[in-house]
């Protein structure tokens, strides 16, 4: 190694960023090979920019206190947690929209642009440019010319057929930080089709609920609304018998009436979300009675699950993944701007064979091996008077990553954030649920008394009406938080980033969907599973240790 360089110059710059560098101690000639051979090796070993690691982020030692939640990480059965309410049409409907969303498909398409993008980049590792050019030239001789030179053809031809090729060589490690920022975009695609998943799921399940729910709130409706017909039947009787005033049967027709107004209102939730149910799973709206055939009740919720720590959130979220390979990616890009501001070293050559019809040729001659003609050069690209635009260009990279960084940062808070207010409204909506289903029990028996004494003639129908009232309030009430507990689960395991996981080894891109491209396009072996998806899982190794598999 040579004296160490002023550190104000780019040479400097280039050693303490990493970048071997190789000085000669006497003048001397070596083949060619073995020059181009130690130029590569230089390259390969040479890389500006910064290497990436995990931005650091502000994570919970554990979970505030919470009696429904054990801090035990969860398993298999929590991967797939939408099978714990043990409701085989939720199971139909998830299995469904995982098979036939379209959002979910569109991000699965992503990935092979990804990866399609990834395999181009580990192109430009190889001679950037190659060509085949070939050319025919006439031109007749001046009688001068052909007067001078004996045996010269008037009509002169030639022909040619070269083979060229251009390689600039990486030697800062431009193209490899190019690779390395699109291997990044490739996994971050993975991670957005995982976090498209999460978000799926989650969305099937909460629609679902909302519709369960509306269904028992609607039952609660229908069985208030017998109660209030029998009341107005009694009151009706105690007038035609001259017990009561008329007032008592207006009172009842009223209540009766605002009970059957209540009855369209819900019916139009039920079937907007329906609606919104059948976009989900990729169908048409007029599908979905049957896929929602089974029991319209609510299913049954658990009453503990398993949360985990805070940390397992980097590595279960695949939007706190994304956003760290977000990060990752424009962080080669700080190294691939870097690059432009030194030298570009590059290495041309043209290799071919050519023919003319002068004195004993012929434009055959061009097939002879002797008519060979080869081209060798290299080159030096200074970058000296570029105004600021590549300096200017790593300052608007290297802004782009911190923003990559704080976002990543808030990612994580609000992954948290989320969390906690999961679990919060498990928590409350559980006992919120504990206390009106006693208040129901209570509202059903004051009704009943209320009528006794009404039939006795105890009391008036002002009694009646308002246990009656109270009664359809607490009923609905007790439906309504029953499905606010199952939203509140579903919203912690959303919050957690499970589901996920349901892909398994099953292919991001239905088979329907890559019938279709390979009609249009030649894939070869990419739209195969094996050759589009990473073969490490996201939880098993961190974002910087993730390898693609090579281009096919």
């Amino acid at each position: 190694m040579g004296a160490r360089p002023r550190a104000d110059s780019r040479y400097a710059r280039a050693v303490l960023e990493g970048c071997t560098v190789i000085k000669t101690v006497a003048p001397m000639k070596p083949p060619l090979a073995l020059v181009i051979g130690g130029l590569a090796m230089l390259a390969a070993s040479c890389e500006v920019g910064p290497n990436f690691t995990p931005p650091k982020a502000s994570v919970a030692g554990h979970w505030m206190e919470n009696a429904a939640v054990t801090n035990h990480p969860p398993g298999i059965a929590d991967a797939c947690w939408w099978r714990n309410f043990n409701d085989p049409v939720l199971n139909r409907l998830v299995a469904t929209a995982c098979r036939q969303n379209l959002s979910l498909q569109a991000a699965g398409t992503r990935i092979l642009e990804a990866r399609a993008r990834l395999n181009k980049s580990i192109g430009n590792l190889f001679p950037q440019q190659q060509g085949i050019s070939g050319q025919v030239n006439y031109a007749r001789l001046n009688d001068g010319v052909v007067s001078q030179i004996p045996g010269i053809n008037r009509n002169y031809l030639s022909d040619q057929a070269l083979f060229a090729a251009t390689w600039e060589m990486d030697f800062w490690g431009k193209y490899r930080r190019g690779i390395e920022s699109d291997r990044a975009a490739f996994l971050g695609s993975v991670a957005a089709y995982d976090d498209a998943m999460v978000t799926l799921i989650a969305d099937v399940a909460s629609t679902y609920i909302n519709i369960r729910t509306l269904q028992e709130r609607l039952q609660v409706a229908t069985r208030n609304l017998g109660i209030q017909k029998e009341s107005l039947s009694i009151a009706t009787a105690r007038f035609n018998a001259g017990e009561t005033s008329q007032l008592d049967v207006q009172q009842a027709r009223t209540q009766l009436a605002q009970t059957e107004a209540q009855m369209p209102l819900l019916n139009e939730a039920i079937r907007q979300n329906q609606n919104g149910l059948a976009v989900l799973l990729g169908g048409r709206p007029n599908e979905i009675d049957r896929q929602l055939a089974g029991p319209e009740r609510l299913p049954v919720v658990p009453t503990q699950m398993a949360a985990g720590i805070p940390k397992d959130l980097l590595r279960r979220r695949p939007d706190v993944r994304a956003a760290e390979l977000q990060a990752a990616a424009d962080s080669a890009l700080i190294g691939v701007a870097k690059a432009n501001l030194y030298p570009a070293f590059s290495l041309s050559g043209e290799f071919g064979v050519s023919g003319n019809n002068e004195f004993n040729h012929s434009l055959s001659d061009m097939f002879s091996w002797q008519s060979r003609a080869l081209n060798a050069g290299a080159g030096l690209v200074m970058p000296i008077f570029n105004y600021g635009r590549i300096i200017n260009q790593v300052r608007v990279q290297d802004a782009r990553f911190q923003q990559d960084v704080l976002n990543y940062q808030n990612t994580v808070l609000a992954a948290q954030q989320e969390v906690e207010n999961g679990l919060v409204s498990f928590r409350e909506e559980q006992a919120a649920l504990s206390s009106l289903t006693n208040a129901a029990a209570s509202a059903r028996h004051t009704t009943d008394l209320a009528m006794i004494q009404y039939k006795g003639g105890q009391s008036d129908y002002t009694t009646v009406l308002t246990a009656e009232q109270q009664e359809l309030n607490v009923e609905n009430a007790v439906a309504s938080t029953k499905g606010n507990v199952a939203l509140g689960l579903i919203a912690v395991y959303r919050a957690l980033g499970g589901g996920w996981e349901a892909r398994e080894t099953n292919d991001v891109v239905s088979g329907e969907v890559k019938a279709e491209m390979s009609q249009r396009t030649s894939w070869g072996k990419m739209l195969e599973p094996s050759h589009h998806l990473p073969q490490t899982s996201p939880v098993d190794a961190p974002p910087e240790m993730k390898t693609a598999p090579q281009p096919k």
